[in-house]
Formats: structure tokens, sequence, C-alpha cells
């Protein structure tokens, strides 16, 4: 790994650390508005809502400058969300503007990994990029949650520049600000990520030509033999990820009793699971065998479910450090896999695009979903039962259509092969 990839690291960082404290900030401001409970899982409904609607464009925008200066422009469109809320904009409008500078972020944020290295280095260069936004993910959840909590409000109220009217008087805005500090931070590193001299022809700017090929391109991976079970895994994944969190949020505050702030604490120990995964997969886990891990998918389904017997604390913590180990472990080869194959068949910001737009369907789908069980109030239990059974039923048929594939045609054989 060279000096350049540790840049690309570190403002990934501090990105997605201000994304997650900023997710907790923005649940604080409907809370404190009064909002119905099922405003909730739609605040990170509208924050993907742009990876979907943008898909067809942000690759080719992504593809057209310099990777660094693609990210150092969508965290100054992240500034912007965050001076909105501010302004007093809702919310879920605010937020959904955050959301519009990631969906501009992640095809340059996962592209430039292939520009940068071999395909034998992806799953390690993965296993790193995954640990470390597991690792932002943690810090920024119990940051969200500290910087809402009444101790933490009142702390950074305390701080008073002489002479200078901040024009801060909540404990919200405060936050708020200290979420811009660490995006202007992250931007700062997106300057120094080096350009890897790739450059891609021109790129087309008419609409309808962009939806037609994006249409294409998303058409290649899930013809693809290994495209279509890696895009299967990870769509369900990311799906699956972004729901489980006001999954545990609820259940925190149901079943453990455990208020906001500290409920936060739970996320980080699926992130910390997470990591643990992330980085044992990229130790033991060769491009070659990233197909081999599609059982834990099956059985983190399943271990998803014992939730609803648990009550304690204590049986809690290791319970979710379980779930995110066993996510870890199976999403990070199969995100190599994706990326690789995207790659050898299209252009990298290209297939990040066609990656995001499965993925973030899939978060937008199941959120909804998630939304309306909230609104007919249906019992926790029953949630994370359907929940759990549905992780662990899809991974199964994706398993057997692999298997299916692996009858047909030795689709291993296409592992390690050179752009087309």
């Amino acid at each position: 790994m060279n000096r350049g990839f540790y840049t690309i690291m570190a403002a990934q960082f501090f990105s997605s650390l201000a994304d997650n404290a900023l997710l907790f900030v923005a649940i604080s401001l409907l809370t404190s508005m009064n909002a119905p409970a099922s405003l909730t899982p739609l605040l990170k409904l509208s924050f993907v809502l742009f990876y979907v609607l943008l898909a067809a464009f942000v690759g080719a925008f992504a593809d057209s400058l310099p990777k660094g200066r693609v990210m150092f422009i969508a965290n100054i469109v992240k500034v912007f969300g965050c001076a909105l809320m501010f302004l007093s904009v809702h919310p879920l409008l605010a937020y959904a503007v955050v959301g519009f500078g990631a969906a501009v972020y992640s095809p340059a944020k996962y592209g430039i990994l292939t520009e940068l290295l071999p395909p034998e280095k992806l799953v390690p260069a993965n296993g790193w990029i995954e640990g470390l936004t597991v690792m932002s993910i943690i810090f920024g959840t119990v940051m969200g949650g500290t910087l809402v909590s009444e101790r933490g409000s009142a702390w950074l109220l305390s701080f008073d520049l002489p002479g200078i009217s901040t024009g801060i008087d909540t404990g919200a805005e405060a936050a708020m600000a200290v979420v811009v500090g660490i995006y202007i931070l992250a931007a700062l590193f997106n300057l120094r990520i080096p350009d890897t001299g790739a450059r891609y022809e021109h790129q087309e700017r008419n609409p309808a030509k962009l939806i037609a090929d994006f249409a294409n391109c998303s058409a290649t991976l899930w013809r693809d033999k290994l495209g279509q079970i890696s895009l299967a895994v990870t769509t369900l994944f990311w799906g699956a990820g972004a729901t489980l969190q006001f999954i545990v949020l609820k259940w925190a505050e149901r079943s453990l009793h455990m208020p906001l702030d500290k409920a936060t604490n739970l996320i980080g120990v699926v992130a910390i699971g997470v990591a643990l995964g992330a980085v044992m997969a990229a130790r033991m886990i060769p491009l070659r065998k990233s197909l081999t891990v599609i059982p834990l998918g099956i059985i983190m389904g399943l271990v998803v479910c014992s939730m609803v017997f648990v009550t304690s604390v204590n049986f809690a913590y290791p319970l979710l450090t379980l779930i995110g180990f066993l996510s870890g472990f199976f999403v990070v080869p199969m995100n190599a896999l994706l990326q690789h194959r995207g790659h050898v068949l299209m252009s990298a910001g290209h297939s990040i695009a066609v990656q995001n737009f499965n993925e973030n369907l899939s978060i937008l789908t199941m959120l909804a979903l998630y939304a309306i069980m909230i609104t007919l109030n249906l019992d926790l239990d029953i949630i994370v039962v359907m929940f759990g059974l549905s992780v662990a039923g899809i991974m199964y048929f994706i398993g057997r259509r692999h298997a299916a594939n692996q009858r047909e045609h030795d689709s291993l054989a296409l592992i390690g092969e050179h752009k087309h």
C-alpha cells in the first residue's frame, strides 16, 4: 500500500465520521420537534435517495475529473447541507442535501482503488477501507450520541470566543459546528490525494444517453456470473445494515430501556464486530476464495432472530458483536470481487455507480417497509424475526444461484482476468 492509499483512507475516515455523527444530530432535531417515530428511518431514506436518482450521472462525473477533486467537491456539498440545518431547514431536506454530496463522493472513493492498486491488493485494501469506515461508524455514532446528550451540549456551549459572536445558542447548533469542522478536515485530505493518471474517454453529457449507458452497464454486471452474485450479496447487505441500525435503536429503547445517547453505543458494538470481521476476511480470504463466505450470510440472518430473547445488556453486547463480525467477514470479499468484475467489464466510476444504485435502492425499499411496519405499530419482535429470516432466506437463494452457475460453467476462472 502506498502513501496515496493512506491519504484516501484518512479522507474517507473523517468524511464518514461526520456522516454518522450528523445522523444522530438530525435524529435529535426531529425528537426536539416532536416529530412522529416513523420519520426517524425516513432520515436515512432521504440520505440515500440521491444515490438512486443520480446513479446514471455520478459515475460519469467521477470519471471526468481526478477522483481527489471529485471527493473535495462532494465534501463541500455536505458542508452546505449542514449549513441548511443551521438555517432551520427541515432535517429531512437538509440531510437529503448531505446525501447528495455522499452520492457524488462514493464512486470516486471506491473507483480510485481500482486505479491505484492491482487486483490482488483489492481484498486487503477493502479490508482496510471497510475496517476504517466501520471505525468511523463507531466513533461517529458514539460522538453523535455524546454531542446530543445533555452533558455534551452543555460542554460545547461552555466554549466562548472572546469578542466573537458565533450565533450558536443551542446544543444542536454546537453539535452541527463540530460536524462541519470534521467535513472541512476531510476536504483538506481530499486535496492531498494524488492524481493516479487514469483518464477515461470523453464523458457523455446528454442525460438520455447517460441513462441508456447506465442501464447497459447495470445489465452487463447483472448478466456476469460473478458480478450478479457479488452484487446481489452487497445489495442485500447494505439494505439490511441500514435497517438493522434503526431496529437496534428501537430494540435498545424497548427491550433494554436505554435512551438515545446510550443506545448509540450498541450501534458502535455492531460496528466493532464488522471491523473485526472485515480485518479477518482481509487476512484470510483471497479474491479467488471470496464466494466461500456466502453461508455466513445465512447464519447472520438466523443469529439476528435471537435478538428477541435478549433483555440484558450483558447478552446484548456479545450478540451484536457476533452479528457485526459475520457481516464484516462476508461482505468484504464480496465487495472486492464486485469491484474487480466492475473494473474488468467497465470503468471504475460507472461500476461503483451501478453498485450504489442497487445497494441504495435496497436501503430505500427496506427502510420504507420498516417505516410502514412502525406506522402500523407492528410488534418489534415480529419485525426482528421477519428481518432475520428474510436475510437468511435471500442469502440461501443467492447461494443456490451460484451453485447453478458453477454447474453450467466454472465462473471462478474469471477471477483475476485482465480488463476487457
